[in-house]
């Protein structure tokens, strides 16, 4: 086997498990993005008096 192509071999799996982390580094991070905006967006709520749908009257919670 030609000296490339062992070279090949050996980075050839190493690329694929480092896209793999970055995919997986990119979803992660995307999802703690996306909670932090709706952590944010429902204090908002709370800060500006509008109540939690578990406790607006006719609620299963308050049945």
């Amino acid at each position: 086997m030609p000296i490339w192509q062992q070279v090949l071999v050996g980075v050839i799996p190493s690329i694929g498990v480092g896209a793999l982390f970055w995919y997986v580094m990119r979803a992660v991070i995307r999802a703690d993005r996306n909670e932090r905006a709706a952590l944010a967006a429902a204090e908002a709520g709370d800060e500006a008096g509008e109540a939690p749908r578990s406790a607006q009257p006719g609620s299963p919670a308050q049945a």
